[in-house]
């Protein structure tokens, strides 16, 4: 792409679309890790100067880009949910469902998972107050969507709605790291098999932890 100098509100909003359309572009080829404010620039076709205009570092447009994820994700889970959980069950099966929808619906988006694991120990560094305070905002406003959904499928979760809907992109995060091994260890889980049982499914390992998380802080009767 190559642009001239934006001088409306509008053309400053498409040279920011860009930006995170090409950053988006990028995670679907390479992890978190390897995307660079100079090979974005390169790809945007703007000087990285030109790109520092619309975002303050890498990590800025990164957490952009985890907000809409979120986003989009939660729009989709309304549904699954509405459509996998009867609420005609008992208590532990609704958990049980949920948990199941859960994981499968996360371990389907493996950047975002991506995006959570980098979020509290990458993302959230070199980021001015004002950009990490309008994340946070914006998170309480996904936090509490999560919540409402939860609720609608196990209002006896009560309160800790919102600590299982936070520990559950906690979860995602970190069983994502270990669910992607880097080259080198796929080629030491390919000539050692026995290792490969330290190799954890995201969809899989998040049921399970999900699962048990929910059971646990359901009230028992």
């Amino acid at each position: 792409m190559t642009f001239q100098r934006a001088r409306t509100e509008e053309q400053r909003e498409i040279r920011r679309r860009a930006i995170l359309d090409v950053a988006s572009a990028m995670l679907d080829e390479m992890p978190v890790a390897a995307v660079t404010l100079n090979e974005l620039s390169r790809r945007v076709g703007l000087a990285k100067p030109n790109v520092l205009r619309y975002f303050e570092s890498r990590e800025a447009v990164l957490l952009e880009l985890l907000d809409h994820f979120l986003r989009e994700w939660l729009t989709e889970l309304a549904g699954e949910l509405a459509a996998g959980v009867d609420a005609n069950l008992p208590m532990a099966e609704r958990a049980t469902a949920v948990a199941e929808i859960l994981s499968r619906s996360l371990a389907g988006r493996a950047v975002l998972c991506e995006l959570f694991g980098a979020q509290g120990g990458v993302l959230e560094h070199n980021v001015s107050v004002e950009v990490v305070t309008r994340y946070k905002r914006a998170s309480l406003d996904r936090l509490a969507t999560m919540t409402g959904l939860l609720r609608e499928c196990l209002p006896e979760l009560g309160e800790n709605a919102t600590l299982f809907s936070l520990q559950t992109m906690v979860l995602a995060g970190a069983l994502s790291v270990y669910s992607t091994p880097p080259p080198s260890l796929q080629a030491a889980y390919q000539a050692e098999p026995d290792l490969a049982r330290l190799h954890l499914n995201l969809g899989d390992s998040l049921n399970l932890a999900l699962t048990a998380t929910l059971l646990g802080v359901l009230p028992r009767r």
